[in-house]
């Protein structure tokens, strides 16, 4: 139910106890034989499917992270992060080393706006970071101020890094060109792809992959019924929230296209080469559609690398500004439910399914495999 206070962006549940029970169990106001601890429940005709005896997987973990968590106005706008991008350093270094361009969840869905970052990593001193004169010249008279007086010891002595740097991310994501991300709460769950250049923010849900048969699984329906199923809520409009813990890491990937392999590994497979051609087909009629050729100018960034400057011809900007992610998951076009379906079905094929069952079959069979795999992974760490 909704929060009673007006303008209150939450959501409450009001749960009820009993000792002992002396009337039928009730969830949203229909009677259950079940309540789980997730606040899903059961019937008599369907049976039990309690998706929280579903755990992570030991092939999953450290497979996902969060974005940056930047703790302070380390964020700046184009046109200064291209003066800066221009500017000279006493050490001869460029500002690029430190500034880029970085994408937080509304961003993926409504389109860029346009932020970049003054990121000086997770080992820079403060002597090294101040010869990038005007990235730490900024950070020094906005960031320091607050970050001195935080009650944790770290970001106020470390004061001109990220509050927290995410070392493990930046471990996986050396050496990719791209990487696959998600926003943490959105009302459709898709999956995008980001250039190494560029850095997510701490509300997108990073995939450090850059192979197409990993964003297809993802991007399929069997991963988004379990994402729905496994993540939470958030919000006035009761937004599906992706967690990493439980929704990425105790999905049961088709078996031998899971994380822990390297798509290299795979990439002889038939499975994974449709899957892997579905997905880009998918991912370049969206790209098309958000960014038609036609209606903008590609200008390369001032960085080498760096994404091109997207710029809509003036005749239609207007236009432009309403094609976002979010907008395309709501008409859903013909087009698109094709392409979603071409996915689904090479997916389908990679479990040994067929493509047409219904969502609750897809959830009981991928808790059964999560159960599979989680028992298999106890026996291989078991003594003998």
């Amino acid at each position: 139910m909704e929060w009673v206070n007006e303008g209150a962006a939450v959501r409450v549940s009001l749960i009820g106890f009993a000792k002992e029970a002396d009337q039928p169990f009730m969830l949203d106001g229909q009677p259950v034989a079940a309540i789980h601890a997730d606040l899903t429940g059961s019937s008599e005709t369907t049976g039990a499917l309690d998706l929280t005896q579903a755990v992570p997987l030991p092939e999953n973990a450290g497979r996902s992270f969060f974005g940056l968590c930047l703790a302070g106005a380390f964020a700046v706008d184009s046109d200064t992060a291209r003066r800066w991008l221009h500017q000279p350093n006493p050490h001869g270094r460029p500002n690029s080393e430190v500034l880029r361009p970085i994408w937080n969840g509304v961003d993926v869905t409504q389109g860029w706006k346009g932020r970049w970052v003054i990121d000086f990593g997770t080992n820079l001193s403060e002597n090294e970071a101040a010869l990038y004169e005007a990235p730490f010249g900024h950070v020094l008279d906005k960031v320091k101020p607050v970050r001195i007086t935080n009650n944790r010891k770290a970001r106020a002595v470390y004061w001109w890094r990220h509050g927290e740097t995410r070392p493990g991310l930046r471990r996986k994501l050396a050496g990719l060109t791209r990487y696959i991300a998600t926003p943490e709460t959105a009302k459709h769950r898709f999956f995008v792809w980001f250039p190494i250049s560029a850095a997510p923010e701490h509300s997108l849900i990073v995939i450090p992959r850059d192979d197409d048969t990993t964003f297809g699984v993802l991007s399929s329906r069997f991963h988004t019924v379990w994402a729905l199923a496994k993540g939470g809520r958030m919000g006035y409009g009761n937004d599906p929230r992706y967690n990493s813990t439980m929704t990425f890491e105790t999905f049961p990937f088709p078996t031998g296209l899971t994380p822990n392999i390297p798509a290299s590994a795979y990439a002889n497979d038939p499975r994974a080469q449709v899957i892997a051609n579905a997905a880009r087909k998918l991912n370049e009629l969206r790209e098309n559609w958000l960014n038609p050729p036609q209606w903008v100018e590609r200008v390369p960034e001032i960085v080498p690398g760096y994404p091109d400057r997207i710029i809509p011809k003036p005749e239609h900007a207007a236009e432009l500004k309403k094609r976002t992610l979010t907008n395309l998951y709501n008409q859903r076009p013909a087009w698109l439910v094709n392409a979603h379906r071409a996915l689904d079905e090479a997916v389908a094929a990679a479990y040994g399914w067929p493509a047409d069952l219904s969502n609750d079959e897809v959830l009981r069979r991928l808790l059964a495999l999560n159960r599979e795999r989680s028992e298999l992974a106890l026996t291989m760490r078991s003594p003998t």
